[in-house]
C-alpha cells in the first residue's frame, strides 16, 4: 500500500491558505489592532479636552503635555530637553497629542478610513510595522528640516504613511495587471501632485502653520516600507 502524497507546499514568498476559521481568527486581531489605535489617537486629546473645560484635572495638562510629549526639532539641534530620555521618546509621542479636537478628529477619522485597506493587504504587524515607519520618519524629517520653535504634534506622518503604503499598492497592482513603466508612474505621480495641492491648501488656511515637513517624512517611510513587505503581502482581492 502506498501513502498517499502530502499537500502541495505553497510557492516560495507565499503562506499556506487558512482555514475558514484561522482567517476568521486573524480578522479580529486586526480589527482590534485597529480600534485600539484609532483608541490611542482619540483618548489623549479626549482627555487634554475635558481637561480644558475644567472638568479633570487642570488646564495646565495640554501645554505640559506638549511640552513634555511634542517633538521639539530645538531638542535636536543643541536645546536642553525636558528629561534625559526626550530625545528619543518624542519620536513616538508625538503621534498621539494634537492641537485640538478638529485637528485630531481629522487624523482619526483618516485613520480609520485608510486602515483596513492596509491591514488586509500587509496583516496587523505589517499595518503596524507601516505605521511606525510613518511615525518615526515623520518626525526625523521634521527635526531635520524644519526650525520651528514651537512643537510638533498628532498623527499626520504616521497617515501620510498609509497614503505612502496605498500610493506603493497601487502602483504594483497596475504593473501586475500588465500596465507599462508610465501608466504606473503617471499614476503615481498623480497621487503626489494630490497630496502636495492637499497640503498647499492646509497650508495656505492655516496661515503657514503646517508640518509639512512630517507629512513628506511620514509618506517617504510608508513607501519604503511597503515596498519591503509587499512581497509578503497578501495577494490583490477581488472587488
Amino acid at each position: 500500500m502506498t501513502r498517499p502524497a502530502p499537500p502541495p507546499a505553497a510557492p516560495p514568498g507565499q503562506t499556506p491558505k487558512q482555514t475558514p476559521g484561522e482567517r476568521q481568527r486573524e480578522t479580529s486581531r486586526e480589527t482590534l489592532v485597529l480600534i485600539a489605535l484609532v483608541g490611542a489617537t482619540v483618548l489623549p486629546e479626549l482627555v487634554l479636552v475635558l481637561a480644558d473645560q475644567g472638568l479633570i484635572g487642570s488646564a495646565r495638562w495640554r501645554p505640559l503635555a506638549w511640552q513634555y510629549g511634542g517633538f521639539w526639532a530645538g531638542v535636536l539641534h543643541g536645546w536642553r530637553p525636558n528629561f534625559a530620555a526626550q530625545p528619543v521618546t518624542m519620536f513616538v509621542t508625538h503621534a498621539f497629542l494634537h492641537a485640538g479636537p478638529g485637528h485630531m478628529i481629522g487624523n482619526a477619522v483618516t485613520l480609520a478610513a485608510l486602515g483596513p485597506a492596509v491591514i488586509a493587504r500587509f496583516g496587523a504587524r505589517g499595518f503596524l510595522a507601516v505605521y511606525a515607519a510613518a511615525v518615526l520618519g515623520g518626525g526625523l524629517a521634521f527635526g531635520l528640516l524644519s526650525s520651528s520653535p514651537a512643537p510638533m504634534v498628532g498623527a499626520s506622518g504616521a497617515i501620510f504613511g498609509l497614503v505612502g503604503a496605498w500610493t506603493w499598492m497601487q502602483a504594483a497592482d497596475r504593473a501586475a495587471a500588465g500596465a507599462g513603466p508610465v501608466a504606473v508612474a503617471l499614476r503615481v505621480l498623480g497621487i503626489v501632485a494630490g497630496l502636495a495641492a492637499l497640503n498647499l491648501g492646509m497650508w495656505l488656511l492655516a496661515d503657514g502653520v503646517l508640518a509639512w515637513e512630517t507629512h513628506l517624512g511620514g509618506f517617504l517611510a510608508g513607501v519604503g516600507m511597503a515596498g519591503l513587505l509587499l512581497p509578503a503581502a497578501r495577494p490583490q482581492t477581488a472587488a
